[in-house]
């Protein structure tokens, strides 16, 4: 593209001005850029909660990101209203030439995108993408045959030996962010503007925003050689923390992959394993692209014969971390509390609400989908339907995680139930993770009587996992 007078960047999910691939594309493409995000409502007006806190985290984000600009010459404008309506609106009133954004790929973006372009060229406006928040997207890793794979170990072979220097390289915004279009006046709209209110986000200790998530990468990087031992342990500082910023584009997926790669090129095998995390990550976003049916069905339509019960009561006691197994109700707690699960406790919960509690993958996917901080619809609906066995290369129906002995596998001191379920704090680790077995003068000196301080198993395991074999056996057969 020639270079223009004038150009729009539009923020959705790449809330940062480094390595930013749509704005480097801008800079190069006009000699002024101005740069817009928009709070969508038709997004914001349909979460659950007017307290929310990636709504806090994007506007400490968006608020960060205004400064980085500002310090370069330019400014953000802030809207709210429907970004479909909203990025025309303000396209033509500033009368550039092409709006840049990166690509999204969630089907609602996706229709949104396409009603953003048809309402442009009405205009006589490009509308230009780029991708970046992902290293391979849509077509770039397919089979020999030329078909999109459905299991990750060959996917993730095909990623390994296609990835090359080139496709990890930073975009260098800052040469060209002379070209950044000076202020247009007006103030950022506030947490109150857009009608939200403040959650327990700093009490958490999280920040949105660049400069907090290279503290977090950094801190990571000094232990990533342990990530492959650490990373299922929930007491144990293994994960990166990283993801709620990976999921809102405040650092740059390249630069992660890039310090992975190159770590794990060197024989760092905590690197390989975390950059095999990172591939997942695309493999579910390729998935998504290529099967968009998994968003309200199952990826093998067979399973979705399955006449899952839906006991309202047990589905209860799970959301609220009441089903009388430690290391659920633990995970179930950390949630509610923090909007952050360990992803260990993500398998046991899913694997728990499907397979012991026989309630329908799409009811806890939808209730990890209104908390998590992190929330892809991508890897959301991916580790779910991985969880329910109905997804491609999927947990086989027949292995149904024991919730007793995942807890005394990875939290064999109890310490994260501890933490989480308070009213086992005086149990010893012999039975934490299964306190109905304690005898009733146990119970006493625990201060932990089952079915009065704490709930006695909902489900038992061992007959809830010979129904969900029949009930998947049905199916099949």
């Amino acid at each position: 593209m020639n270079r223009t007078d004038a150009a729009l960047m539009w923020f959705r999910r790449d809330l940062r001005l480094a390595d930013n691939a749509a704005l480097y594309a801008a800079l190069k493409g006009a000699q002024r850029v101005h740069c817009v995000f928009v709070y969508d409502t038709e997004i914001l007006d349909k979460l659950p909660s007017r307290s929310d806190r990636r709504v806090e985290f994007i506007v400490q984000s968006v608020s960060e990101l205004q400064q980085s600009l500002a310090a370069h010459g330019g400014g953000l404008i802030t809207l709210h209203g429907a970004a479909r309506e909203e990025i025309p609106r303000l396209a033509r009133k500033l009368g550039v030439r092409a709006v840049y954004a990166n690509h999204d790929y969630e089907p609602y973006a996706v229709a949104r995108d396409a009603d953003v372009a048809r309402s442009l060229a009405v205009a006589g406006i490009d509308f230009l993408t780029r991708k970046d928040q992902v290293i391979f997207e849509k077509d770039e890793v397919l089979t020999q045959g030329g078909a999109p794979y459905s299991v990750f170990t060959p996917y993730k072979n095909a990623w390994l030996k296609k990835l090359e220097p080139f496709y990890l390289k930073a975009y260098p915004v800052e040469r060209y962010a002379g070209n950044l279009a000076p202020p247009a006046g007006g103030r950022l709209l506030t947490l109150a503007d857009i009608g939200f209110k403040e959650t327990n986000l700093r009490e958490l200790g999280i920040a949105g925003g660049t400069v907090a998530a290279r503290e977090l990468f950094a801190g990571f990087r000094s232990r990533m050689a342990r990530y492959r031992e650490a990373r299922d342990y929930p007491a144990r500082k293994g994960p990166s923390y990283l993801s709620v910023h990976l999921r809102f584009g405040t650092i740059s997926i390249r630069e992660l992959a890039r310090a992975a790669w190159q770590a794990a090129r060197e024989g760092d095998g905590g690197a390989a394993t975390w950059l095999s995390e990172l591939v997942w990550r695309d493999f579910y976003f390729m998935i998504l692209h290529h099967h968009p049916h998994v968003v309200s069905r199952s990826f093998r339509p067979a399973y979705d014969a399955i006449r899952w019960p839906n006991d309202e009561e047990l589905f209860s006691a799970w959301r609220e971390g009441c089903t009388g197994y430690p290391i659920v109700d633990a995970a179930m707690r950390q949630l509610n509390q923090t909007g952050y699960m360990h992803n260990r406790l993500r398998m046991i919960a899913a694997s728990f609400l499907v397979k012991d509690l026989l309630v329908d993958w799409r009811l806890g996917e939808k209730y990890f989908a209104d908390r998590l901080n992190d929330f892809d619809l991508a890897a959301n609906n991916g580790g779910w339907q991985w969880a329910a066995s109905t997804g491609c290369d999927a947990q086989p129906y027949f292995r149904i995680f024991n919730p007793v002995t995942q807890s005394e596998k990875f939290d064999a001191e109890g310490a994260f139930i501890r933490r989480y379920v308070p009213e086992l704090a005086r149990c010893d680790k012999r039975h934490i993770h299964a306190p109905w077995t304690m005898t009733p003068a146990q119970q006493q000196a625990a201060g932990a009587i089952i079915g009065r301080d704490y709930p006695a198993p909902v489900v038992d395991h061992a007959k809830a996992r010979l129904r969900t074999l029949e009930l998947f056996k049905a199916v099949r057969a």
